[in-house]
């Protein structure tokens, strides 16, 4: 009987001192489970006599109650414990600020944002978009667009020229977007009326002039286009992108290989405290150079121009970026900055419209 109750002391002071339901079950298994130590006691009863057994089955059996019933209230305990430091873990501080959505957080770079914007004013106005390879031949990016022999554009200090293939011609990063206007000519027969949006590479670098920078070319071929047509579309493509009711534009004779006539445009403007304002003022800004398609690129392009005429323009995404959103230096849009992103960006929700407006 010494033994037994020296036993069930020990065993309860074990179950005291579990400190979590995975010690409590050892503790357990080793009083009452089938080789735990009271149920080894239990296993002597058969050999026992009857009045042995009468005596120490009751002894036996009263030990195993007590450390049952303080195996149960202990693990009530751990359990409530367990239940207690979840809870504190979990807590939620309801007077913090809710955290930003990943599509509130995040941002649109502005010149993603401008390619959505000219793509809506001109898909508005009945143009396709066309899309080519930023490494080109010699071919397409220069001689189909008039470019002679001996251009300064065809000159290493200009061009990112490719080493030489075997048979010597060399290929290129595109200078414009004006290839995809010769493969287009090549492919589609007219009536043509499609934008040119993508990336170009010039050797160039300071404030305004990057290596890589982006343009959108605008071409129409037809038996009637001229130059009336050409004037709407981009007075038109100014008042939508800049978002006022009216400006003024001025067109200056101008040059390029692939015009003819060609013309440089400026739009009226107001330069006040370091902002410039479109529509209104006395200043004026060049922003894009246009023209007559040139006989010759139509005719490289095995289109008859006697047949058909048409005009084109080009004018840099990142330029009328910079002008309309008020973004002092071109590099910045460029240097991956998050900061600069969360000022200058968009949300990624707010969707270009002309309807609901380009810009809010």
């Amino acid at each position: 009987m010494t033994d037994l109750a020296q036993l069930e002391s020990h065993i309860l002071t074990d179950i005291a001192a579990a400190r979590d339901e995975t010690a409590l079950e050892a503790v357990r298994v080793a009083a009452l489970g089938k080789k735990g130590s009271i149920s080894a006691l239990l296993a002597t009863l058969g050999k026992m006599s009857p009045e042995e057994r009468k005596t120490q089955g009751a002894a036996i059996n009263l030990a195993k109650d007590k450390v049952t019933q303080a195996l149960s209230a202990r693990r009530d305990i751990l359990k409530s414990a367990a239940l207690d430091a979840r809870l504190a873990s979990e807590t939620i501080d309801v007077t913090l600020p809710l955290r930003e959505a990943p599509a509130e957080a995040g941002r649109i770079h502005p010149l993603s944002q401008v390619f959505e914007e000219v793509n809506t004013i001109f898909a508005d106005m009945g143009f396709a978009i066309a899309e080519g390879p930023d490494i080109e031949t010699d071919d397409y990016n220069f001689t189909k667009l008039n470019f002679p022999e001996g251009h300064p554009a065809r000159e290493m200090h200009d061009t990112f020229f490719f080493n030489p293939k075997e048979d010597g011609s060399r290929m290129l990063l595109r200078t414009h977007t004006s290839p995809v206007q010769v493969r287009t000519m090549l492919s589609q027969k007219p009536p043509i009326r499609v934008v040119c949006p993508g990336r170009t590479y010039r050797i160039d670098s300071d404030a305004t002039h990057t290596p890589q920078f982006h343009q959108v070319e605008g071409l129409v071929i037809d038996k009637g286009s001229h130059l009336g047509h050409l004037k709407w579309i981009l007075h038109e493509f100014c008042k939508a992108f800049f978002e006022v009711d009216h400006i003024n534009m001025r067109f200056r004779p101008s040059f390029f290989p692939f015009t003819e006539p060609s013309l440089e445009v400026d739009i009226q403007c107001r330069r006040d405290k370091g902002e410039i304002r479109f529509g209104e003022g006395e200043d004026w800004l060049e922003i894009l150079g246009c023209g007559m398609v040139h006989p010759n690129v139509l005719r490289a392009c095995d289109i008859d121009p006697d047949v058909y005429q048409g005009f084109a323009w080009g004018m840099g995404l990142d330029r009328i970026s910079m002008l309309k959103y008020g973004i002092a230096d071109l590099r910045q849009l460029f240097e991956n900055d998050v900061r600069w992103l969360s000022h200058y960006g968009f949300k990624p929700l707010d969707v270009p419209t002309l309807a609901g407006g380009l810009s809010t």
